[in-house]
């Protein structure tokens, strides 16, 4: 087994162990994950995720992978834009979040397909994909380029990746946003989730993450010809958009 180490949030951990100390984190918060996301973003997730789908576009009958989809939020708004002729993926590495989306949404009447996968190593041919979307899920993958470059062979020529995901804060925001991040949040999760040590790393994975210019060049590293960004909130979140040319 390699020995090789990448970060858990500010830890360092074995490669081979950061999948499953993340799949803890999950199964621990996703009684409460969309209640606490309220609460973490001041309902503002709502509004990043229905951006996020305007910008896809989605026209009716196209086909979506929804990687690391959790609790539903972006699948259920492309299932409407792709219609009853559309296909739209649900999938994620952890099943209790897998099963929270599926029930979510078919308390909805929207019966989509689900899949439990990892986003290194998708079981869907090449070519396969209209759009591939990821929210709030790359920065706790292990090998990022891997994952990326799957997103790309799995997506037609002229299909599209959009990963909507925590970034660099605009600079004069860092000292309060940091405040809130590492002061509030876990005492948040504690008090809603019972689980302040999950929101700890929450917040220090956001710090681990690459910044805004980083993601971009690794778009074009994974395969993509054009990748761009929008940066929401100040840069707390950004959106980046790849297109496979």
């Amino acid at each position: 087994m390699s020995d090789k180490k990448t970060h858990f949030g500010y830890e360092q951990v074995a490669e081979a162990e950061k999948a499953h100390k993340v799949a803890e984190v999950f199964h621990s918060v996703a009684g409460r994950y969309d209640v606490m996301n309220d609460l973490m973003s001041l309902g503002l997730h709502r509004l990043w995720k229905r951006f996020t789908a305007l910008q896809a576009a989605v026209r009716p009958g196209a086909r979506v992978l929804d990687i690391a989809g959790g609790t539903g939020d972006i699948a259920r708004l492309l299932a409407r834009d792709a219609g009853p002729t559309g296909e739209v993926w649900l999938t994620d590495i952890n099943g209790s979040m897998l099963a929270v989306g599926r029930d979510r949404l078919l308390d909805e009447g929207l019966m989509l397909p689900a899949a439990q996968c990892d986003a290194e190593r998708l079981p869907f041919p090449e070519g396969y994909f209209d759009l591939v979307t990821v929210a709030f899920g790359l920065r706790n993958m292990t090998h990022k380029e891997a994952a990326l470059k799957e997103m790309c062979r799995v997506l037609k020529p002229g299909g599209k990746l959009m990963v909507l995901e925590f970034s660099k804060v605009w600079k004069p925001l860092a000292p309060l946003y940091d405040a809130y991040s590492f002061g509030l949040l876990p005492r948040l999760g504690e008090l809603v989730a019972k689980d302040s040590a999950s929101y700890k790393y929450l917040a220090e994975s956001i710090r681990m993450h690459p910044d805004q210019e980083t993601l971009k060049a690794m778009l074009y590293e994974a395969g993509f010809g054009r990748a761009d960004y929008y940066n929401l909130t100040a840069g707390v979140v950004a959106l980046h958009v790849g297109h496979k040319l």
